[in-house]
């Protein structure tokens, strides 16, 4: 089980991420600028993917997992 901490590191990393594109979404913040170029999408998006991926590093899998339909077993009939 995690402690307490993790998930408090976990809920703030994921809470930080929809922040951020929330933020770049909104176009408040610009993804890239003259004077910071990539800068703020790092800072908005990349670092707390970087840290939710040290924290979860089985996440990516349990994502797709839940994304891939599942499938059904289908029994073949046999025909005498």
């Amino acid at each position: 089980m995690p402690s307490d901490r993790h998930l408090r590191l976990l809920g703030v990393a994921l809470l930080w991420l929809l922040g951020g594109g929330a933020l770049l979404l909104s176009t408040l913040v610009p993804a890239h600028t003259d004077l910071l170029g990539w800068t703020p999408a790092f800072w908005l998006l990349g670092a707390p993917l970087v840290v939710l991926l040290a924290l979860e590093p089985s996440l990516p899998r349990q994502l797709l997992a839940l994304c891939r339909p599942r499938r059904r077993m289908v029994r073949s009939a046999v025909w005498h």
